[in-house]
């Protein structure tokens, strides 16, 4: 094990690793394999490779990325609806990318006899959703960053930008044995945190040997052998994309509702998608404050549609799963995965993170409500 070096301001990306495991969702399994042989690719030291990641710039490219999602939860209920809650937490999912700038990209998400797009075409962004036949058309602030358009599906990259805002003195770093990720020699860059309280065991990130990005992302929760957590491509092609497939008109008929975010600006300890939610601590540690009710409303949200139904049915299901907890915080109750816990106080706020559980009781105690 090597310690982590100092990265520039360019690779400290936001968002913090613990974050990621509790609202991207957790991805997981064996779907996208990597050739037996290691290939040969010229030597990187760890800190050779984190520098190459930081600075390197996304290529045009086309290509498929498949997430898939294994939580370790109890038996949730089976909808059938690939965009419920349960498949987003149990199911696996296929992403189509076409990019050519941050500025300029597609992302499709094909689904039986239907589809969801979202298109960034500089300052304006798309999200159709043909099930629904409704497109939302965004307006994006100035210099908005790629990830800037919401409900925007987790890529390789920005699944690597995110977990690398953990990278620091509570970080170990190593350089594992290439692999072949989609047809690419790929070097293995592995982050470790050094706390034992972080249920994250390593997070294995490998990395396109001929243009330093990102090809796949896997996190292991502590003591396991194989991830809880992958995206990344299956197929990829560094190319530009053809002008077709960056271009999106509104289908005859399709109801089209338009979202000003030019004005959305400013930062600090609130998540801005969800206001009511703070983070408290950083890095590996970090956890989620939010009200309990935001996820008790959801499981009495039944009535209000085919899609509220099915995440009020497996959020009960796993309400029912909590075990009564209780210390010097309070009483409560508490959800345990081998990659997530989470912690719902009997004073009406729930704390959350890839953590063990006393994480989550100290949170509580000083955060009390």
């Amino acid at each position: 094990m090597v310690q982590v070096p100092k990265l520039s301001r360019r690779a400290r990306w936001a968002i913090p690793a613990g974050a990621l495991v509790i609202t991207g969702g957790v991805l997981a399994g064996s779907l996208i394999s990597s050739a037996q042989a290691a290939p040969g690719l010229p030597p990187r030291t760890a800190a050779q490779l984190l520098a190459e990641v930081a600075d390197s710039t996304t290529p045009p490219l086309t290509g498929t990325v498949v997430e898939t999602a294994s939580f370790g939860l109890p038996a949730l209920p089976a909808t059938g609806n690939p965009t419920s809650l349960s498949s987003l937490l149990t199911g696996s999912h296929t992403v189509r990318v076409w990019y050519a700038s941050p500025g300029h990209f597609r992302l499709a998400v094909p689904q039986s006899l239907s589809e969801s797009d979202v298109i960034r075409d500089g300052r304006t962004a798309w999200l159709w959703q043909s099930t629904l036949n409704k497109v939302t058309k965004f307006s994006l602030p100035a210099h908005a960053a790629d990830h800037a358009v919401p409900k925007q599906p987790l890529t390789p990259q920005q699944a690597a930008r995110q977990v690398l805002a953990a990278v620091g003195p509570t970080t170990t770093v190593r350089v594992d044995s290439n692999v072949t990720v989609a047809g690419q020699a790929a070097y293995a860059l592995v982050l470790a945190p050094k706390d034992a309280r972080s249920l994250v065991g390593q997070v294995q990130i490998d990395v396109d040997g001929s243009n330093g990005v990102p090809l796949r992302l896997q996190v292991f929760a502590r003591g396991a052998s194989s991830p809880a957590f992958q995206v990344g491509y299956t197929d990829i092609h560094f190319v530009s994309p053809a002008p077709a497939d960056l271009t999106f008109t509104p289908p005859p008929g399709a109801a089209v509702t338009q979202v000003n975010l030019s004005g959305a600006a400013g930062r600090g300890t609130k998540d801005h998608a969800r206001p009511d939610v703070t983070t408290i601590g950083s890095g590996w540690l970090t956890v989620l404050e939010l009200p309990s009710s935001m996820l008790t409303s959801g499981a009495q949200a039944g009535s209000g549609g085919h899609s509220n139904g099915d995440s009020a049915a497996v959020l009960n299901t796993l309400l029912a799963s909590a075990t009564p907890v209780h210390g010097a915080w309070g009483s409560g109750r508490l959800i345990r995965t081998s990659l997530v816990s989470v912690l719902m106080t009997d004073q009406g706020t729930t704390f959350a993170g890839a953590v063990q559980p006393s994480v989550l009781y100290a949170a509580a105690a000083a955060h009390p409500h």
